[in-house]
């Protein structure tokens, strides 16, 4: 009896595993992909009920702060994810569109150097160099001004937009007889602009305003040519009435 239980016992040893493995981990991947395709999906859902505009802000926001561009980006804290431009705004806006407009005449006609146009907090920001509209230290439009003031008056008074228009100067002393100041200067070109736009376009006055800097808010420094070159301008500021 006692050789018949001993051989019982050793019977059983032999069947148990001397090194069990472990079970579930196929159940763990497959979990695990199961949660990624969910995910993807849900993502899906989201962007096909938001606007292209924003699935670019998303997309553009994603590849600067993985740096995955050629060159390569660091990823800095800030207020602003990306620099406000026209692929950011719904596409439906009235200033996107104007931004476009605006963007290809300036193409067409061979003013890019003159013409600048960014989507800011204000609104749109038409910057506009001083050669293109005015004869240098004078306040008078120049015929060449005639088509570009044309063209955004054509488009000012297509629209229900508000335009602030804004002169500004380098810090160079004027020469001239007409201004002490170039104060007086930037004020003067902003207001013939404005005068114009009003006349020519029946543009309603409540809409526009004029204001001029003179040399107090410089894009760059006024140090060269060049820079003061940039700081010459008359800067027309397209925003949405307000209700």
């Amino acid at each position: 009896m006692r050789t018949l239980l001993f051989k019982y016992r050793k019977h059983l040893r032999r069947r148990e595993p001397s090194n069990p493995k472990p079970t579930g981990g196929w159940e763990m991947v497959y979990t695990g992909f199961v949660l990624i395709l969910l995910c993807f999906f849900i993502m899906l859902s989201s962007f096909a009920s938001m606007e292209a505009s924003r699935v670019t802000q998303f997309v553009r926001s994603f590849v600067q702060a993985v740096s995955v561009l050629p060159g390569g980006m660091s990823f800095e804290a800030g207020k602003e994810v990306t620099l406000p431009s026209s692929h950011i705004v719904p596409i439906q806006s009235e200033l996107a569109r104007i931004f476009q407009d605006l963007k290809l005449y300036a193409t067409t006609y061979g003013l890019t150097d003159d013409v600048t146009l960014e989507l800011t907090e204000k609104g749109l920001n038409m910057r506009l160099a001083d050669r293109a509209l005015f004869k240098s230290g004078t306040a008078r439009m120049s015929p060449e001004a005639r088509p570009l003031l044309e063209k955004i008056g054509s488009v000012l008074s297509a629209t229900d937009l508000m335009a602030q228009i804004e002169g500004h100067t380098d810090n160079v002393p004027i020469q001239t007889g007409t201004y002490r100041t170039n104060w007086e200067l930037s004020t003067a070109r902003s207001v013939n602009v404005l005068r114009y736009l009003l006349e020519a376009f029946q543009i309603t006055p409540d809409r526009l305003s004029a204001a001029g800097f003179g040399e107090y808010q410089p894009l760059v420094p006024n140090d060269s040519g060049v820079n003061r070159a940039k700081n010459r301008r008359v800067e027309i500021i397209l925003t949405v009435a307000d209700p």
